[in-house]
């Protein structure tokens, strides 16, 4: 039975991309927001999710990291995608026929060096895959797309440049997401877990919670913090580990890490996957 996966985007987004290199072949759902993407996932409407968490430029995805511990889904792995910055334009263009390229703002000033040698004007639009639609709605052999290569097979245009981007390490994460739990057996590899929690309001709770990982020997990946209900004192914080719950190490940490912790929560335990 074919597998229904959300996204959020239009067809040819990045986030599409990244949900076709987990599940090839599947039946890719665009979704408007983030929220939608999880709704549709929470409804029943899709089997999976697959959502950027960060990206290496411009750090995490907010919506993220607040929507995600109350969804009551589940992260079951995770992928990283190149962003590859394509010039998109209708057939038959040349490169000598572009007098404007469109995409989402950000994508333009991610090619801002490209833009500047060949003096194009530039359009802001809503989305990277927007953009590749339109111009190939349009017709208009003067206008070109930012957009990826993927885009431009799905709207039927033409590679007119590759890799204009600035930074050659411009690179999102995505995760997984499930609505049932598919926690990733013990001894497979290279394991991730990942979880939320909140301190205890005592002196450097926070230094001796994350005392625990270090002297069991467990690498914290990440750690990121954000408030919670609108307050500056309600701190919620975002954590990635390399290792499985069932680790002796990640055990004696998780039990330090109780101490001074009101909250704690997995999101998830899942293979980890390789940055190339």
């Amino acid at each position: 039975m074919t597998k229904k996966i959300a996204f959020q985007g239009e067809p040819g987004a990045f986030s599409h991309a990244a949900s076709n290199n987990v599940f090839p072949g599947e039946q890719a759902i665009g979704c408007v927001t983030f929220e939608e993407t999880i709704n549709a996932v929470q409804s029943g409407k899709a089997d999976f999710a697959v959502v950027p968490v960060e990206n290496s430029l411009y750090g995490r995805i907010t919506d993220i990291h607040h929507l995600l511990p109350e969804s009551g889904l589940h992260i079951i792995g995770e992928t990283y995608l190149r962003v590859e910055m394509t010039l998109l334009g209708v057939p038959g263009a040349t490169l000598a026929d572009i007098k404007a390229v469109q995409s989402l703002s950000v994508a333009l000033g991610q090619c801002r060096k490209f833009i500047a040698e060949n003096g194009y004007r530039t359009i802001n639009a809503v989305d990277t895959a927007g953009s590749a639609r339109e111009v190939a709605e349009k017709g208009d052999k003067s206008v070109a797309a930012i957009a990826s290569r993927f885009a431009g097979e799905i709207y039927g245009l033409d590679v007119l440049a590759s890799n204009i981007e600035d930074a050659a390490h411009n690179t999102t994460r995505f995760l997984v997401l499930s609505p049932t739990s598919q926690e990733a057996p013990a001894n497979i590899g290279k394991v991730k877990t990942t979880f939320v929690f909140r301190v205890r309001n005592v002196p450097a709770a926070l230094y001796k919670a994350m005392g625990g990982f270090a002297t069991n020997g467990v690498n914290m990946t990440k750690l990121e913090s954000y408030m919670v209900g609108g307050a500056f004192t309600a701190t919620q914080f975002y954590a990635d580990i390399e290792g499985h719950p069932s680790d002796p190490g990640v055990v004696h940490a998780f039990e330090e890490l109780g101490f001074f912790t009101d909250h704690f929560k997995i999101l998830g335990v899942y293979p980890a996957t390789e940055n190339k």
